[in-house]
């Protein structure tokens, strides 16, 4: 069986990119990072998500980001944007996050011999994010093809980004059809430490949007009621 590196956030996409990886027959190796991020629940959301969806193993890797800063989801003087997506790249992103998980984790697969490593980027419902984009999983996939011991003796590496052309709502229509439980993950980028989401984020908000666009009813777990339009 051919093994993956599955970089797992706790998140939807993510989720529900590894139960893809696992539906495609892989043998998968979940990869979650600790990068000093403020919704750290996200990780316990996704050491559920092994047990429930299945991996060979799960490593975690700390990795404080915050020594840096430039994020409101490293900085806790930020405060995480609440008014709804706006234009250009928002505060939450965190600078060369997606660099460094996949770095992480093509480390991880040459020392598999994994050919396969799987990320939940999305460019439809992304944020704004320029690590989500078609051409930069394209640019990185071509760097680790030429920077590897594993592809330069012939073991082509291939970046998968299966989530990249799906909307919200089919990225959870196609959880479903894959069994996924939602109500285990966790997107939103303050959540408490029992993982409950704020309703208000644009992480929130993207969520919960897919919900009612995939007619699936919103199995998250808020911290308070939700009524239209933001947080009763």
């Amino acid at each position: 069986m051919a093994r993956a590196v599955v970089l797992l956030s706790g998140g939807l996409d993510s989720a529900t990119t590894l139960a893809i990886a696992r539906s495609s027959g892989y043998e998968c190796y979940a990869l979650s990072v600790d990068y000093g991020q403020r919704h750290a629940s996200e990780l316990a959301a996704a050491e559920e998500l092994v047990h429930s969806i299945g991996a060979r193993e799960h490593k975690v890797i700390k990795l404080d980001l915050s020594v840096f800063g430039g994020s409101a989801l490293t900085d806790k003087s930020s405060a995480i944007p609440t008014e709804g997506p706006t234009a250009g790249i928002p505060a939450t992103y965190v600078p060369a996050r997606n660099t460094i998980m996949l770095s992480l984790a093509l480390a991880w697969a040459e020392v598999l011999k994994s050919r396969d490593i799987f990320i939940g980027v999305n460019a439809v419902d992304y944020s704004g994010y320029p690590d989500c984009r078609p051409a930069y999983i394209q640019a990185f996939e071509e760097m680790a093809n030429l920077a590897t011991k594993a592809a330069t003796e012939g073991g082509r590496l291939n970046i998968h980004a299966p989530l990249m052309a799906l909307s919200k709502a089919q990225i959870i229509q196609q959880g479903i059809l894959l069994g996924l439980d939602y109500s285990s993950t966790v997107s939103c980028y303050q959540a408490d430490g029992d993982g409950r989401a704020c309703g208000v984020c644009d992480s929130c908000r993207l969520r919960r949007a897919g919900f009612e666009s995939a007619g699936v009813a919103d199995v998250t777990r808020y911290q308070r009621i939700i009524k239209t339009g933001g947080c009763a």
